[in-house]
Formats: structure tokens, sequence, C-alpha cells
């Protein structure tokens, strides 16, 4: 499977209403954190995400995070 893009270096901070989203993982959605649909024919499929109570929660959109699709601080080091 090929690299994801970096689409940002910084966490989008949303609050969400509670439903269902899908997180874009290949980086190329122009509305991230959101998937758009750019991944296709990259082999990169985004992950789908339920949002159980509104919050604010920090979104990763470099798409190095370990637990998608929250940011943990993985820009840190790009």
């Amino acid at each position: 499977m090929p690299n994801p893009r970096c689409a940002g270096t910084a966490p989008l901070v949303l609050d969400l209403e509670p439903g269902s989203y899908f997180w874009c993982a290949c980086g190329r959605s122009a509305n991230q954190p959101f998937c758009d649909g750019s991944h296709a024919g990259t082999g990169i499929t985004p992950l789908m995400f339920t949002v159980t109570e509104q919050r604010k929660r920090g979104y990763c959109v470099c798409k190095q995070t370990a637990t998608p699709p929250y940011c943990d601080g993985s820009h840190k080091g790009l």
C-alpha cells in the first residue's frame, strides 16, 4: 500500500455532532479530515468512525497517527 500524503502539520480541532464519519486516510481530500473520495485508485481506504458524544477532539491530518482518526502528536516529528 502506498504512503499517505501529509495534509497538514497540526491537528484540526473539531466539535462534531454524534454520528458516523469517514476520516481521510490518504491525505488527498480537499475536505480534511474527512474523506471526499480522492483516495480512488490509491489503494488506501478511509476509516469510518463514530462520535457518541459531542466534544472537542483533535483530528489527525498528517496521517502519521497511531490512533486514527485522532491526533497523537506524531506531526511534531515531521
